[in-house]
């Protein structure tokens, strides 16, 4: 039985998370995560996608711990012992050939391995009763699929420790305040935000958008001297294409004869 939902809207992949009751990833629903972010990134008519989920209690609680207790999945070297399929944990925490935007929409509960599969997103838009936390230091285990290597680059790395030490819970607002979350609305608006900012940077050129996204991964953390250097001689394809693509050209021609470019993705 699948527990991912995808859903093909124009240029846009929406893919929600439906496992109740609080959408625990195991392996196979990993797998599932993993197919539909290959899929989003390997289709060239899907240029940008939603994550979400069903319901609005809880988004995801992340790792399926039933099944680790049961011995379906293991805690030493889980990333080598088990296929988590494409990107994986989730499909999108090392998922280092997706290009393409994707924005969450947090939707409920967003706790340790679901906070790090948020984590790898572009884009965070939260109804404004969700909360974020880790908790997984009671369980003598650490949130090593993202949240360890993310999150004291996202917020102060002193409120970080105390998410990571503490098991504290975030709200939505504070996490805005952090500038962990983009934005904040009522529940009932929450899809209809994110498609309206999905549905903007569908209407951009495509390779202009992987661009950001592949070189700001290469640079990230790079002084920034060095950081010019990489963007000039380092291999990244997507920003050598966009720089000589017919969009390139596009955009500059729709500008000066003043009418709404037409984009192709090449």
């Amino acid at each position: 039985m699948s527990h991912v939902e995808i859903t093909r809207r124009g240029r846009v992949l929406e893919v929600k998370l439906n496992k109740p009751k609080v959408n625990a990833i195991d392996v196979a629903m990993s797998q599932e995560l993993g197919a539909a972010f290959a899929m989003l990134r390997d289709d060239p008519d899907l240029w940008v996608g939603i994550l979400t989920a069903e319901g609005d209690r809880v988004f995801s609680a992340g790792w399926d711990l039933k099944a680790l207790n049961a011995g379906d999945m293991s805690l030493d070297n889980w990333w080598e012992t088990a296929d988590y399929g494409d990107g994986g944990f989730a499909g999108l925490t090392e998922n280092w050939r997706l290009n393409k935007p994707v924005i969450a929409a947090l939707n409920g509960l967003v706790i340790g391995g679901g906070f790090e599969l948020a984590l790898a997103c572009d884009l965070v838009i939260a109804a404004d009763h969700v909360e974020f936390g880790l908790p997984e230091m009671p369980l003598g285990i650490v949130p090593d699929a993202g949240a360890l290597q993310r999150l004291p680059r996202r917020i102060p790395h002193n409120i970080a420790t105390e998410m990571f030490l503490l098991g504290r819970r975030m709200s939505a607002q504070e996490a805005a305040h952090y500038g962990l979350v983009n934005k904040v609305v009522p529940k009932e608006q929450l899809m209809d935000a994110a498609r309206a900012w999905a549905d903007q940077i569908a209407q951009s050129a495509p390779l202009a958008m992987q661009s950001v996204k592949e070189v700001a991964r290469a640079i990230e953390c790079v002084p920034l001297e060095q950081a010019f250097a990489h963007m000039r001689s380092d291999s990244l394809p997507t920003y050598r294409a966009m720089l000589k693509s017919e969009d390139s050209a596009e955009g500059v021609a729709a500008f000066v004869e003043k009418r709404a470019p037409v984009f192709k993705g090449k």
